[in-house]
C-alpha cells in the first residue's frame, strides 16, 4: 500500500492506515492535466501511485517548471493541511498514472478525532515541509551564486 511508503504517514499504527485508507480514493491521471493552481483552495491532498507530476509556479502569464516528482508514495498538495488552505504552487501531470486522492475534511476528521493520529501526521508534515524548505534554500543558493557570476 502507498500509504506506507509516504513520509507523512510514517509512524502511524496499522489500525490508523486501515482507518486512513477508508478516506483514500483512487484517480487515474492524464500527461498534461492540471490538478491544481496555486491560490486555489486546497481541497484535496495527494499521494502518487505512478507517472510523473510537475509543479510550475505561474509569474506573470508564464509557467517556469520548478520540480518533477516521479517517486511512488511521494505527498503533495500538503498547504491543503494548512490555514488558509491554499496551494502555494501549480501542479500538472506530467505522464499518465495514478493518485491517491484525500479529501482535506476527511483527514481532518481523522486529525481531530485522534491525537495521536494527527500528532504523528503533523510532525511528519513539519519535517517534510522543513525538509522542502532547507532544499529550496539550497537551490536558491546556486542560483544566486550563479547570478552573481554573471553579473561581475
Amino acid at each position: 500500500m502507498v500509504l506506507t511508503t509516504s513520509e507523512i504517514f510514517q509512524g502511524l499504527t496499522l489500525a490508523q492506515l486501515d482507518q486512513l485508507a477508508l478516506s483514500v480514493k483512487e484517480a487515474e491521471m492524464t500527461s498534461g492535466q492540471w490538478l491544481f493552481h496555486e491560490g486555489q483552495d486546497g481541497d484535496v491532498v495527494y499521494l502518487l501511485i505512478e507517472g510523473a507530476v510537475e509543479f510550475i509556479l505561474e509569474v506573470d502569464d508564464t509557467f517556469l517548471p520548478i520540480s518533477i516528482l516521479r517517486t511512488p508514495g511521494d505527498c503533495f498538495g500538503t498547504s491543503a493541511l494548512i490555514h488558509p488552505h491554499k496551494y502555494s504552487i501549480s501542479a500538472r501531470c506530467l505522464e499518465e498514472g495514478k493518485l491517491l486522492i484525500i479529501e482535506r475534511n476527511q483527514l481532518q476528521k481523522l486529525i481531530d478525532e485522534n491525537r495521536e493520529f494527527g500528532r504523528t501526521i503533523m510532525t511528519n508534515l513539519a519535517e517534510y515541509l522543513l525538509a522542502r524548505l532547507n532544499e529550496t534554500r539550497r537551490e536558491l543558493v546556486v542560483h544566486f551564486r550563479n547570478l552573481f557570476r554573471t553579473t561581475q
